[in-house]
This record gives C-alpha cells, sequence and structure tokens, in this order.
C-alpha cells in the first residue's frame, strides 16, 4: 500500500539524535541522514561505538558521543556484562538527551542503538528506526513495539511483524552523495578492446573468500579478455600479500588496498563488481547502476545478506553465488556470460539501476522531521506506507 501526502511545512530548526552501530553497513546510511538534516537547517548528534566513531570521512563537523554497549554473548557472565553495559551507555545517552534536548531519536541498528532507544522512551523522546537489510535486525526487532516508527529499505522486509505495519515505511537506504552522483553519469564505455574494469570488494570487513577465489577464477578466463582486466581489490590485511602475489604470477593487472577511500570513483570506473552482499554494498550498485556477481556472506544473521542480493537478482542486475558454490570456475562461467557481451552488461547495470532509491535520504529525513510535527504524526512528503511480511 502507498499514501502520498502533501508535505507538511514545518521549518523549526531541531535537534536529532542519530544512534548506530559501528559497522559501514549502519554508519553510511546515517551519515547520508545526518547529511540531509543539516542542510535543512538541524543540528545532529551521533552516538556510536569507539568504531563508529572512527569512519574517515563520515561525520565530519557533527557532535559525536561514543557509549559502552555490550553483546549479549557468553553465557550468564557474558549477559550479566552486556547488561551492565547496556545501563552505562543508557545513564550517558539519558545525559546527553538532558542537555541537548532532541526532538527525536532515530536508531540504525546494532548494538549501541539499543541503550540509546532504551533512554528515549524513558524521557517520552519520538523514536524511529531505520532498516538496511532485507530481514529487520536484532536490536530493531527488540524494539519495534516501541519506536513509533519503522523505516525498510526493502518492499519486503522479513522478520518484520504484522501488528507493526501500521508504521513501517518503505523509503530506502541512503547512501553517500559522492555515489548518489554517479547516477547521473553513464555506464562506462566498453567494447571488445577496451579495458574491462573489475571492482572487487568485500565491505568495509573486507572478505577473505573473494581473495582466495577472484584471482584464480579471473586467470581461467580467455586469454584475449584476460588481458584487457584491470581488477580494483579490497582486500584483508592477512590476504593482500598472497592475493597480490597470485594476481602478479597470474599476469593480471590488479590494484590492491585495504582500504578505498575513493571507492564511488572507483565505482564509477567499474564495468563489473564483485562482491559481498551487504546493505550498503546493494545501495551502492543500486544507487549507480552496476551489475554484479554476488557472494553472500553465510554467516550473516539470519542469512540477511542472501535476503538483500535477493531483489536486485530478480531484476537482472546481479548474479548471487553462495559462498558454497563459489569456485574459481564458476567465477569464471559467470563473467564471460556477462563480460564478453556488452549489450548484456548494459542490460544489467540498468536493471541495477532500476532498483535504487535515490530518493531515500530524503524521504528518511522526511519521516524523521514528522515525528515531531506539531501539524501532522503522519509520515509525509515521498515516505510510503508498505506492507509488513512476518
Amino acid at each position: 500500500m502507498e499514501r502520498r501526502m502533501t508535505p507538511v511545512q514545518d521549518f523549526r530548526p531541531r535537534h536529532f539524535v542519530l544512534a548506530a552501530g559501528g559497522t559501514g553497513g549502519h554508519m553510511v546510511p546515517a551519515a547520508a541522514l545526518a547529511t540531509e538534516l543539516t542542510k535543512r537547517g538541524h543540528r545532529v548528534a551521533l552516538v556510536s561505538d569507539a568504531r563508529g566513531v572512527r569512519f574517515p570521512g563520515l561525520f565530519e563537523g557533527v557532535q559525536t558521543h561514543v557509549i559502552p554497549a555490550g553483546r549479549f554473548a557468553g553465557g550468564p557472565l557474558g549477559w550479566a556484562k552486556a547488561a551492565r553495559l547496556m545501563m552505562q551507555g543508557r545513564a550517558m545517552a539519558a545525559e546527553l538527551y538532558r542537555t541537548f534536548k532532541p526532538a527525536a531519536v532515530i536508531g540504525f541498528g546494532g548494538y549501541p542503538a539499543y541503550p540509546a532507544l532504551s533512554a528515549a522512551f524513558a524521557a517520552g523522546i519520538r523514536t524511529a528506526v531505520h532498516e538496511q537489510n532485507a530481514v529487520l535486525g536484532r536490536v530493531n526487532r527488540l524494539v519495534a513495539g516501541k519506536v513509533d516508527a519503522i523505516a525498510t529499505s526493502y518492499a519486503e522486509t522479513e522478520r518484520l511483524r504484522p501488528r507493526h505495519s501500521g508504521k513501517a515505511h518503505h523509503v530506502g537506504n541512503p547512501v553517500r552523495e559522492s555515489v548518489l552522483a554517479l547516477r547521473a553519469k553513464p555506464y562506462p564505455l566498453l567494447d571488445e578492446d577496451s579495458i574491462f574494469r573489475v571492482l572487487v570488494t568485500g565491505g568495509s570487513q573486507g572478505a577473505s573468500v573473494l581473495s582466495q577465489v577472484v584471482p584464480e577464477g579471473l586467470a581461467m578466463l580467455p586469454v584475449a579478455f584476460r588481458r584487457r582486466l584491470q581488477v580494483t581489490h579490497q582486500a584483508r590485511i592477512e590476504d593482500i600479500d598472497a592475493a597480490r602475489e597470485t594476481y602478479a604470477r597470474l599476469e593480471i593487472a590488479a590494484d590492491l588496498a585495504t582500504y578505498l577511500p575513493d571507492l564511488p570513483e572507483q565505482l564509477g570506473w567499474a564495468h563489473v563488481v564483485i562482491a559481498r552482499a551487504g546493505a550498503s554494498t546493494i545501495a551502492e550498485l543500486t544507487a549507480a547502476g552496476r551489475p554484479a556477481i554476488l557472494v553472500p556472506l553465510p554467516s550473516a544473521t539470519d542469512d540477511h545478506q542472501t535476503a538483500n542480493a535477493r531483489e536486485i537478482t530478480r531484476a537482472g542486475g546481479a548474479r548471487t553465488i553462495a559462498q558454497s558454490a563459489f569456485t574459481p570456475s564458476e567465477l569464471a562461467k559467470q563473467m564471460q556470460k556477462l563480460g564478453l557481451d556488452p549489450e548484456a552488461l548494459q542490460n544489467a547495470a540498468a536493471r541495477a539501476r532500476a532498483c535504487g532509491t535515490p530518493e531515500a535520504a530524503s524521504d528518511l529525513a522526511d519521516l524523521v522531521e514528522s515525528l515531531d510535527s506539531p501539524a501532522s504524526r503522519l509520515p509525509i512528503g515521498r515516505v510510503q506506507q508498505r506492507k509488513a511480511f512476518a
């Protein structure tokens, strides 16, 4: 079900707190929302863990706060420690709210979001959560009954209970402006003689399996195709030397790094991306319109990466290979199907682009502003109310 409303004209500058766990999947959309809210004249503060506040370039100029948050693991002793840390984090968040006086607190998942939201519930502050994955995460499931709104990235979101459908809104997953800008640029020119650029990325954590399989798989391509390759590969620090030696031995042109600060630029040049299926990766692929070979992380909670890859794969913008089937020969087969037909590649790029949600940051900001609007307690602008999936 879709509901469109006339935007409520409420231009009051307000304070908002964003709470996110310290991985790229949580931090990137939070940063995109922070940028949009700041543009609208609001003041934003970030609550995260020590990892989150160290992400380079994401929250420049934003007030940041580190709070403790434990993972409920390790048996009774681990649970007791986690509960103690959560209570400390909640107290620190409550003190922040006393001085910062936020109009609303928005959680992006991850354990640091829970004490921040819990303190907001106790203080009577309006709340929302944003779910980046196609499966509602643990913290978001835990607070779903108490928050005022649930923003989803996918039209079909698993583990979202039917009784919460009235406050669930499909807005998409916000990406950085530098990635969104790629949407206005054409797919890189490609003919049978031009350089074929491949981007390999395992997300902010890297992925050992990509370093082990990709070089050997690309080496199995026909010689004429292989000589055209230019690979940019983000690898884990413990894998990078071995991967570099393999590319050199196989005479495949490759640049390797443990971190790609110019990832949007690399994505803009890429003809094919080989990657995990994390939420931010999928959002960036669909924003830019780049075909991909996706290898979901099998240990991801609730197998959410396989769910993330479903929409773009069904649309024809990507090919998904389970890690258990991700062998050099399978990769070579899929690369030939994509890479030897420039028209098919362009078609896949267009299909990936069609899955994008370029207005995600704006729609999410509309929803967040509406939480504290005296004119309406309902979502505004282009926000869509969606059907819930159990």
